[in-house]
């Protein structure tokens, strides 16, 4: 691995609750990160088919037995990745023709088995080869996201070895959860991917606090949305929809932090664009010789972290 790499972002809009459309669309963007000399792409949360932002802008959505929210929710899952599918074939594809390392987060449905009610908040990692190299859920669904997703696993809760370094990711509010963190560190992250609907103040401050605790480049990735996205059942009525259909909800805020915490590329808002940044891994070494929480700066006989990495992804 070379000790200098070329990364890209890509903040962009899917096509909301179309599968198979934001699908032709993160190809055609991989392709143009790839082109750009990009050794690593990253998308934001949800990418593949959106994030429900409903929950957030239509105040019916959270009804109890609603039917708009469950016909909302149908179309959601009906366009949900399944994995490995068809979807994740098509995306390891495109990641070995570049020879890229690919993250990009998904609604994910399971197909049958256990759980094949359910959708998960998952974050996917395709090596250069075209294999899926890690499969996260988030852990931890945030406060109205519960009505959609179930909860996750530590399966996935590491770093993997990679083409472009040990890359790792959480998703959104993770990046609060102190022993998640841990985890990721203890796993010798080199780049870690934070995915976010929109990276606003509060994420970009986690962001920084993330890189500067773990000595590691960050790649913070937001989406975009405008409110003519939101599902017609749901906003109907609202403002947002009505009178301003064109107003972002998901403003991106995309941005790439180094390991002491400081910008190397500024959070970007409401423009649609693969942000691309060199890393410099000797700046991972430079910090390592003041913190390490891993290693010199922490205290295994005082403080000791045990991870349950037994999978909760029972087959039938």
């Amino acid at each position: 691995m070379s000790n200098k790499i070329i990364v890209g972002i890509v903040q962009a809009s899917p096509v909301f609750m179309h599968l198979g459309a934001s699908l032709a669309k993160a190809v055609a963007l991989i392709e143009q990160a790839a082109n750009d000399g990009a050794k690593l792409v990253a998308f934001g949360e949800t990418w593949l088919a959106g994030y429900p932002a409903w929950l957030d802008y239509c105040p019916n959505a959270a009804l109890w037995n609603h039917e708009p929210t469950k016909e909302v929710f149908a179309r959601l899952r009906r366009n949900s990745v399944v994995v490995p599918g068809k979807e994740t074939k098509m995306l390891g594809g495109i990641a070995a023709k570049y020879g890229i390392v690919l993250i990009i987060g998904i609604n994910e449905r399971v197909e049958k088995g256990a759980g094949n009610g359910t959708l998960y908040n998952s974050l996917l990692t395709f090596g250069a080869d075209g294999s899926i190299l890690n499969h996260h859920r988030k852990l931890v669904p945030t406060y109205t996201e519960r009505l959609v997703w179930g909860q996750g696993d530590a399966a996935g809760l590491e770093a993997v070895e990679t083409n472009a370094g040990r890359v790792g990711g959480l998703i959104c509010w993770e990046h609060w959860m102190p022993l998640a963190r841990q985890a990721l560190h203890i796993s010798g992250e080199d780049v870690h991917i934070a995915v976010f609907p929109t990276v606003h103040e509060t994420h970009q401050i986690a962001t920084r606090h993330y890189a500067f605790e773990g000595r590691c480049f960050v790649l913070a990735a937001g989406l975009l949305m405008k409110a003519r996205d939101l599902p017609p059942e749901l906003a109907a009525g609202t403002d947002e929809l009505e009178n301003t259909p064109e107003k972002f909800l998901l403003r991106g805020g995309s941005c790439v932090v180094a390991p002491d915490g400081s910008f190397l590329v500024e959070p970007l808002f409401d423009k649609e664009k693969i942000i691309v940044a060199e890393l410099d891994f000797n700046l991972i070494d430079k910090e390592k010789m003041t913190l390490d929480v891993s290693g010199h700066y922490s205290r295994p006989d005082v403080l000791d972290l045990n991870i349950n990495r037994g999978s909760r992804r029972r087959k039938i």
